[in-house]
C-alpha cells in the first residue's frame, strides 16, 4: 500500500537557491534515497529588500523582474510552489501599493504559489487583488491559546502554522486531530521555549525591513552557546525527532516546516539530511550535496563557523 504524501516546506527561495535545486534534482533522479511518501510542499522566503517581508530580514540588494521570473519558474518547473513570507507586522495602508512587492506577486500569480500572512491589512489586500494565491496563517502571529488557535483554523486559510511551543502539547495536538491536514508544524525551531522576546523581535525585524536597516541588532535572552547549530536545536523541548514526526503522521498531520532562514547553510543541510533522507543513505546524500555545491562555488560553513556568524548577527 502506497504511503500517504507528507509535505515538507523548506526555507530559502533565494538564500538557499543552489542547495534547494541540487536537492530537487537528486530527489527526482534517485527517489529511493529519500523517505517514502515525502514530498517538497513549498519553498518559502522572499526576494531581497521586499518591504512586505517579515520573520527574518533579507536586505541584500534587489531583484529585477527578469530574475524574479526566472527564480519562480525554476521552482514551479518542479511543480513546487513558492511561498512568500509576507509577514511584516508593521504594514500600513500606504505600503500596499509598493511596486516591487506587487511586481513579485504578479509574476507568481499562476494559481500554484502561496503567501504567508500576519497583517490583516495585507491579507485583505492580497485576497482582493491576488485571489489565486493560497493564503497561510503565519506562526509569527504567536497564537498561544487553544481557543484562538481553533478560531484561526476555522478561518479561510489553506494552512495554519502552529507555534513551536505547542509541538509537544498533547492537549493541543489531540484537539487539532480533526483538522490535522490543515496544520503545519515547525520541526526544528532554534528559539528557546516560550521566548520572551520573540514578538518584539518580529517588530524590530519588520521595522528594519521597512527602513532597509542592515545594521539592526537586538539582544537574545538565550544563553545556549550552540543555539544556532542543528545539534543544539535537537536539545530544544520543541524539537521534533523523526520518531515524533512518524507518530504525528499516524494522527493525520502531514505538513512539516523546516526552519532555516537566518541560519547557516550547514544548519540547513543537516536538517535536510536528518528529516528527508533514509538512514542508510545519509552519508552518500551529504557527500553528493557538498561535492556538487562545491563545484558550483557554494560555501557551506561548519557548525562552528555558522555559530560564530550567527553571534555576529546577534539575533
Amino acid at each position: 500500500m502506497e504511503k500517504e504524501t507528507v509535505y515538507w516546506h523548506l526555507p530559502g527561495i533565494c538564500y538557499f537557491g543552489m542547495i534547494n535545486h541540487v536537492l530537487f534534482d537528486i530527489m527526482r533522479r534517485q527517489p529511493d534515497l529519500f523517505v517514502e511518501g515525502y514530498k517538497v510542499g513549498s519553498v518559502y522566503g522572499t526576494f531581497p529588500s521586499a518591504i512586505w517581508n517579515g520573520g527574518r530580514n533579507f536586505l541584500a540588494g534587489i531583484s529585477s523582474k527578469q530574475e524574479v521570473e526566472q527564480i519562480i519558474k525554476s521552482y514551479n518547473a518542479f511543480n513546487i510552489p513558492v511561498r512568500f513570507t509576507w509577514t511584516n507586522v508593521l504594514l500600513e495602508e500606504k505600503h500596499l501599493s509598493d511596486e516591487y512587492c506587487n511586481m513579485i506577486m504578479k509574476v507568481g500569480d499562476n494559481g500554484l504559489n502561496q503567501v504567508l500572512v500576519n497583517s490583516p491589512i495585507l491579507e485583505d489586500y492580497i485576497r482582493k487583488n491576488y485571489p489565486k494565491y493560497k493564503v497561510i496563517s503565519s506562526t509569527t502571529k504567536r497564537i498561544l491559546s487553544l481557543d484562538r488557535l481553533k478560531e484561526e483554523v476555522d478561518k479561510d486559510y489553506f494552512l495554519v502554522v502552529l507555534d513551536y511551543d505547542f509541538n509537544h502539547d498533547e492537549k493541543v495536538i489531540d484537539a487539532l486531530k480533526p483538522v490535522a491536514d490543515r496544520i503545519e508544524i515547525l520541526v526544528n525551531e532554534t528559539c528557546q521555549p516560550h521566548c520572551p522576546l520573540r514578538v518584539s523581535h518580529y517588530k524590530e525585524i519588520s521595522k528594519a525591513q521597512l527602513e532597509h536597516n542592515t545594521k539592526i541588532q537586538f539582544p537574545c535572552s538565550d544563553p545556549a552557546p550552540d543555539k544556532r547549530t542543528f545539534k543544539g536545536c535537537m536539545k530544544r523541548p520543541s524539537f521534533m525527532s523523526n520518531a515524533d514526526v512518524a507518530d504525528y503522521i499516524k494522527m493525520g498531520y502531514k505538513n512539516f516546516k523546516i526552519v532555516g532562514r537566518g541560519e547557516g547553510a550547514a544548519f540547513y543541510i543537516d536538517s535536510l539530511i536528518y528529516y528527508l533522507v533514509k538512514d542508510e543513505h545519509k552519508d552518500y546524500v551529504r557527500g553528493y550535496l557538498m561535492t556538487v555545491l562545491g563545484k558550483m562555488g557554494a560555501v557551506v560553513n561548519s557548525d562552528k563557523e555558522a555559530r560564530r556568524d550567527s553571534d555576529k548577527r546577534k539575533r
